[in-house]
C-alpha cells in the first residue's frame, strides 16, 4: 500500500514537472511492477495519427530483451536455447547489457519519450524506443501513436526458429517457437490494439499444425509462415491442407515477413573484387543494396505457388499478407500469373481446374504492405486499391520518421475512397473482426 501511494505521489509531482514544462494533457502514474518504478502515462493530447479516420498498422515490432525465448521456454529446453543477440544489428551490444542491468527503461527515459509527442514515431527508435520491450510502455506509445489497430511482430528471436538448417532438432525448434509464442501472446494481451503474431515453422508439419492450434487458442491473431523452400515441399503440398484449413476455419490470415527466409544472398554474388561498399546499417544482419534487389523472390514465389498449387480456390476463406516484403512487384506478379494460368491451362490439368483469375484471387484473399519509399499511389493506378495495406514498421529505423506523411505524399489527389481502402478497409478485409467504431 506504501509502494502504491509513493508511486500516486511521484506521479502528481511528474505531471506537475511536465506542466510546469510546457508538456499539456497527460498525467503521469508510477506504480511498482517486479520490484521497480515503472511510468503509466494517461494522454489526451493530439496523436501522431490524424483523427479523422481510422489507421490500422500492418506492421509493427517488439525488440526482444535477450532471455526472451529462455523465459518463456519450457523448463527442459531452456538451458539449450540461445539469448537473443543484437550483436549485428544496429542496437549495440552496450545498450542491451545497460538496459538489462537498470531492469528496462528508466523513468526518465520514459518520460523523455513521452515529452517528444506526436513526434514519438520520428523520434523513439529501436530499442530505446517506447514500448520497444515492456507492454505497458506499448500502450502509452499506442495512445501517442494513434492507430486503431497495430499487428506485432519479434525482431530478432524468430532466426532459430526459420533457420533452414536441417541439423536442428525438430525438439529444439518446435520448443523455441512455443517460446515465442506464449511471449507474444502475454506481450498483447491486456491492450486489445495489439494484435499479436506468431509464428509456426514448417520443417514437421504435424508438429506445425500442433503448435497453430496452440497459438491460435492463446488469442494470437496472425501466424507468420516461412516463405521459403522448407523439406522439399510446395506451400501447396496436400500434406499442408489441414494447416490452411485450420486457418481458413479460424479466420486468421498467415503472414509472410522479412525474417521468414535467409535475409542474405549468397556471398559470391557481392565478389566484384572490389572492397565492399558499406551500406546504411554499418552491416551485419540487415538487408544491403543487392539483398533488396532480390527480396521479393522469395514471397513472390510463395504467393506464386499459393496461386498456382490452387490453395486459395480450396479454401477460399484462406487470407495472407505479405508484410515488409515491399509491394513494387505486386504489379509483374499479377500480370505474369494471369498469362501464366491463361496459357498453361490448356496443358496443366491442375491449372485448368482454376475458376478465378490469379487477379480475382489475390485480390480477395491477400494484401500487401508497400516500403515507406515505394510509389503507393502509381501502384494503385496499376493494380486495383484492393490490394494494400498501411504500415508503420514502429520503432523500427527503416519504417521512417513519417510514413503517413510519406504515404499521403504518394497518394497526392487519388480519392478518399482510395485512402479509406489502404488505410483500414483492405486491413479488415482480411481482419474483420478487428474492426473498431
Amino acid at each position: 500500500m506504501l509502494a502504491h501511494q509513493r508511486g500516486a505521489e511521484l506521479g502528481a509531482k511528474a505531471t506537475n514537472i511536465a506542466a510546469e514544462c510546457g508538456i499539456e494533457g497527460i498525467e503521469f502514474g508510477l506504480r511498482i511492477r517486479h520490484g521497480r518504478t515503472v511510468a503509466h502515462v494517461v494522454w489526451s493530447r493530439m496523436a501522431y495519427a490524424p483523427s479523422d479516420r481510422k489507421f490500422y498498422d500492418a506492421d509493427s515490432h517488439i525488440m526482444e530483451l535477450p532471455r526472451f525465448l529462455i523465459d518463456y521456454a519450457d523448463a527442459d529446453i531452456a538451458a539449450e536455447l540461445q539469448p537473443v543477440s543484437y550483436h549485428t544489428s544496429i542496437v549495440t551490444d552496450d545498450e542491451v547489457e545497460t538496459l538489462v542491468a537498470q531492469g528496462g527503461h528508466t523513468p526518465q527515459h520514459v518520460e523523455a519519450q513521452i515529452a517528444m509527442g506526436d513526434q514519438l514515431i520520428a523520434q523513439s527508435k529501436e530499442i530505446q524506443a517506447l514500448g520497444a520491450f515492456d507492454r505497458e510502455e506499448r500502450t502509452t506509445a499506442m495512445d501517442m501513436l494513434g492507430f486503431a489497430k497495430q499487428l506485432v511482430f519479434a525482431t530478432h528471436s524468430v532466426k532459430p526458429i526459420f533457420h533452414p538448417s536441417d541439423t536442428m532438432s525438430t525438439r529444439l525448434r518446435y520448443g523455441a517457437t512455443r517460446a515465442h509464442n506464449r511471449a507474444m501472446s502475454e506481450f498483447c494481451a491486456e491492450d486489445d490494439r495489439l494484435m499479436g503474431v506468431g509464428v509456426v515453422p514448417f520443417n514437421d508439419i504435424d508438429e506445425a499444425i500442433v503448435e497453430l492450434d496452440w497459438a491460435l487458442e492463446a488469442g494470437l491473431e496472425a501466424i507468420w509462415v516461412p516463405h521459403g523452400l522448407v523439406g522439399g515441399r510446395s506451400p501447396g503440398h496436400v500434406d499442408l491442407y489441414p494447416f490452411w484449413a485450420r486457418l481458413a476455419e479460424a479466420g486468421v490470415p498467415f503472414v509472410l515477413h522479412v525474417g521468414g527466409a535467409p535475409l542474405q544472398l549468397d556471398p559470391g554474388w557481392g565478389n566484384t573484387g572490389r572492397p565492399p561498399a558499406r551500406d546504411w546499417m554499418g552491416g551485419g544482419e540487415n538487408v544491403r543494396s543487392k539483398d533488396f534487389a532480390v527480396m521479393h523472390h522469395g514471397p513472390e514465389t510463395f504467393v506464386s505457388m499459393m496461386v498456382l498449387d490452387g490453395v486459395f480456390e480450396k479454401f477460399p476463406s484462406l487470407r495472407g499478407a505479405a508484410v515488409e516484403l515491399g509491394a513494387g512487384w505486386v504489379p509483374a506478379l499479377l500480370t505474369r500469373l494471369d498469362m501464366l494460368i491463361r496459357t498453361w491451362s490448356r496443358v496443366d490439368v491442375y491449372l485448368a481446374e482454376l475458376e478465378r483469375t490469379a487477379t480475382e484471387t489475390l485480390r480477395a484473399q491477400m494484401g500487401f504492405t508497400p516500403f515507406v519509399f515505394e510509389d503507393i499511389g502509381g501502384l494503385v493506378d496499376q493494380t486495383h486499391d484492393d490490394l494494400y495495406l498501411f504500415s508503420s514498421d514502429y520503432p523500427h529505423t527503416e519504417g521512417g520518421r513519417d510514413p503517413i506523411g510519406r504515404f499521403e505524399s504518394s497518394l497526392g489527389d487519388r480519392s478518399e475512397a482510395v485512402r479509406d481502402a489502404f488505410y483500414s478497409d483492405n486491413f479488415l478485409k482480411l481482419w474483420p473482426d478487428a474492426r473498431v467504431a
